[in-house]
């Protein structure tokens, strides 16, 4: 049942969909349910007094996993929805903000503006369309033509530029209010210079003690000062502890040969006479490629993993390739041209799967987990079901926002599941992913937050790394002291421990053998050459180093560039100023966010 609900999955999952959607907002909204009910004005959440309806953060995030679906050619994670409906959300969130900021400043665009823009600064959707270029550039004759022409009005490209630039060009107006008045000086540009380009060679010992249990012993009233000291430093995500049971689709050595002849058969068709485009519409697995006749379009090399550059080298423009096996199946590929490095072609992917006896096998086991325990709250028929099935569950701790992994393989959809308001001892649906099914149970969560029992744990080891560091410091000012009479080598060598070197590297060569950003890689660079520096206390280490030569950066280079540096400056300037614009903006909003409460109070109703 399950291999032939998968097969049509592609076409009715949309119908389900508008169904489900329909059914549920008539269901909601009709007061057939006891309990305050969702409907189509409930808020999802509010910003600054600003509500976003739940109905339109669904549409928005349906919007969204729509075009990722089609653009994949496959259905979704629960991970994968998660995320694109924290996007959708994110979207609402700051475009609400930016209404209000645009009704603060007085910022607004007249007609005419938004004509002037229309005509003399196009979007790139529009400069890199092929029809209003020549020559390989954008023509603003072709351009105008089309502007002034009936099929501009009557293709709706008038509208859609109308749309676009009432929504861009508050933004800009915004931008150049925020970032007015940007300056870089020469000598903010020489410094910037400098960090990227001198150069120093640096020995150094670090200690890096490892807490004891003595280091651990920490009162809780310490650990709550520290606690309240830091609050913002400790803000984590939620964390949820579940089990797992999978049924694997495993491929045999007979499968990939079945799918190697398959290919070879499409093949001796083509060669046969049948167009590869009629061919890679009918069979390539790559959907996307396939529904354009297999066109993977025209672009230079290493496009593509390595095992299809080379065979992609070795092909002739109209030449059938053999049957080439990447991570992603078998492929038959055809080069359509070749002009230097840049080359079109076109693929046809079959991937490797089960035979349809192992999935049917497969797909009965499923079925079987499915009905003795997927969406059930009685917690003993998960072990039930694992032992039924010989089923062996594994144990994955999943963070909020981030898919669970196990053993460096990712779990589709479990933690999405898991934070989406289910309780302990509840197991999910059952997950179907490409390679094989999910079922998991939910031990223990941990919701996020910044509470002192939330991270008392994470307290408890910043202050117990501290506290080793501390007790390294008596040390490692014996050795610098010794180094200053002798040379750090000997005082290393007579203490025992290891003297590295960075060789010549600029400030992020050495942040990166450091392992820090702190005092140590500014004394690298501040330090004479030869002088042995004190200890110096960074938050995981304490070093003790020693300049062996600096280079210093070039001066003419850098007046040679000044212009183009700072042009490059002012605009990375103003990016992060608009960034920490941005960010500050929804720091100070007033924003009440629903969303797992609404969620977890659809799941209670769907259940009663």
């Amino acid at each position: 049942m399950l291999q032939a609900m998968r097969s049509s999955a592609k076409f009715v999952f949309w119908i389900l969909a508008i169904a489900f959607i329909g059914g549920f907002l008539l269901f909601q909204s009709s007061g057939l349910i006891g309990r305050s009910a969702v409907t189509p004005t409930t808020a999802v959440a509010s910003v600054n007094g600003t509500d976003i309806l739940y109905t339109d953060w669904q549409r928005r995030s349906s919007q969204l996993i729509q075009e990722s679906q089609q653009q994949s050619g496959q259905s979704l994670s629960q991970d994968e929805q998660q995320r694109l409906e924290n996007q959708a959300f994110d979207e609402m969130v700051q475009d609400i903000l930016l209404q209000q900021e645009y009704r603060r400043r007085g910022i607004t665009v007249s007609d005419a503006e938004l004509r002037d823009y229309a005509r003399f600064a196009p979007p790139r959707w529009i400069t890199s369309a092929p029809e209003l270029q020549t020559d390989g550039q954008f023509d603003p004759a072709k351009y105008q033509r089309l502007l002034a022409s009936g099929q501009a009005r009557q293709s709706g490209l008038l509208i859609a530029l109308e749309q676009y630039y009432r929504s861009e060009v508050p933004k800009q107006k915004l931008a150049e209010q925020v970032t007015a008045g940007v300056y870089v000086t020469d000598l903010d540009l020489w410094r910037a210079w400098q960090d990227a380009n001198d150069s120093a060679s640096v020995s150094f010992v670090v200690f890096r003690p490892t807490p004891t249990a003595a280091d651990s012993n920490i009162s809780e009233a310490d650990l709550r000062k520290y606690y309240d000291a830091h609050k913002e430093e400790f803000d984590r995500a939620g964390r949820a502890v579940v089990r797992v049971l999978s049924i694997p689709r495993v491929v045999t050595p007979a499968d990939s040969a079945a799918v190697r002849s398959r290919l070879l058969a499409l093949r001796a068709e083509i060669e046969g006479g049948a167009k590869f485009e009629d061919v890679a519409k009918r069979e390539s697995a790559d959907t996307v490629s396939g529904a354009n006749g297999g066109d993977l379009g025209k672009g230079p090399k290493g496009r593509f993993v390595p095992e299809f550059e080379k065979a992609v080298e070795g092909l002739k423009p109209g030449e059938l390739s053999q049957p080439v096996l990447t991570p992603f199946g078998y492929h038959l590929i055809r080069v359509d041209s070749r002009s230097g490095d840049t080359t079109a072609l076109r693929h046809i992917l079959l991937r490797i799967q089960p035979s349809d006896s192992s999935e049917s096998k497969i797909d009965r086991q499923a079925d079987q987990l499915s009905k003795m325990a997927a969406g059930s709250d009685q917690p003993a028929k998960f072990a039930e079901a694992a032992k039924a099935l010989g089923l062996k569950p594994f144990t994955v701790t999943v963070t909020e926002g981030q898919p669970a992994r196990f053993e460096d393989h990712y779990i589709p959809s479990v933690s999405a599941w898991a934070f989406s308001g289910v309780k302990p001892g509840e197991i999910s649906d059952l997950f179907d992913a490409e390679d094989g099914y999910y079922l998991a149970q939910l031990d223990t969560i941990t919701p996020g937050g910044k509470t002192f029992e939330a991270v008392k744990g994470d307290v408890r080891a910043r202050l117990a790394r501290d506290r080793a560091v501390e007790r390294a410091i008596p040390q490692a000012n014996a050795l610098s002291t010794a180094a200053r009479a002798s040379s750090l080598e000997s005082a290393a060598a007579a203490q025992k421990l290891t003297v590295q070197k960075t060789g010549l590297v600029n400030r992020a060569g050495a942040a990166s053998t450091f392992g820090s950003v702190g005092e140590a890689l500014g004394a690298a660079f501040a330090l004479p050459v030869g002088a042995i520096s004190v200890p110096i206390r960074e938050q995981d280490g304490v070093f003790v180093l020693r300049v062996d030569a600096r280079k210093p950066a070039d001066r003419v280079a850098f007046e040679a560039k000044k212009k183009e540096l700072r042009a490059q400056r002012i605009q990375q300037i103003r990016q992060q100023r608009l960034q920490a614009y941005f960010e500050d903006l929804r720091q100070s909003a007033k924003i009440s966010d629903r969303r797992k409460e609404i969620t977890a109070q659809l799941k209670r109703q769907s259940v009663s």
